[in-house]
């Protein structure tokens, strides 16, 4: 069951206005990181973000859990700020949430195409290569 999902606008707006909780791998608590303040305007915007990073315990007032796996709801978009030679090694972890993830969206300058081939082969749809907050904005009218 390949998810066969296109970048288009229509696409992209219909998967930010369904998506309720995005699991952050590799937020920041830094407020100068991308890693940080992208997930702080996608929790601005009403978005719940579950981060994850097992350096740190907490980030925008949220628990960190040391991997996706650990995350304890139901997750509807997995935001990745990880280099893209470290994309592989989380896509077991995604495909063990229950239920998976609508999306992986992978911020800007993060592809892998290996990785990416895994999720869509099992239904999940991905997004390379874009930041999330640029295009919420752009489509949906977001400020900050």
């Amino acid at each position: 069951m390949t998810a066969v999902f296109e970048e288009s606008d229509n696409e992209l707006r219909r998967l930010l206005a369904a998506t309720k909780t995005i699991a952050v791998i590799g937020a920041k608590e830094d407020p100068t990181e991308d890693a940080h303040r992208v997930p702080l305007y996608m929790q601005r915007a009403g978005y719940r973000i579950l981060p994850v990073n097992p350096k740190i315990d907490r980030v925008l007032g949220e628990p960190c859990q040391p991997q996706v796996d650990q995350v304890t709801e139901a997750v509807d978009l997995v935001n990745l700020f990880r280099a893209s030679e470290h994309v592989a090694a989380h896509v077991d972890e995604i495909l063990s949430l229950n239920p998976l993830p609508r999306a992986v969206w992978m911020q800007l300058g993060i592809h892998h195409g290996e990785a990416a081939r895994r999720l869509r082969d099992a239904g999940v749809g991905v997004i390379q290569d874009r930041c999330i907050m640029v295009d919420h904005r752009r489509l949906l009218g977001g400020s900050e």
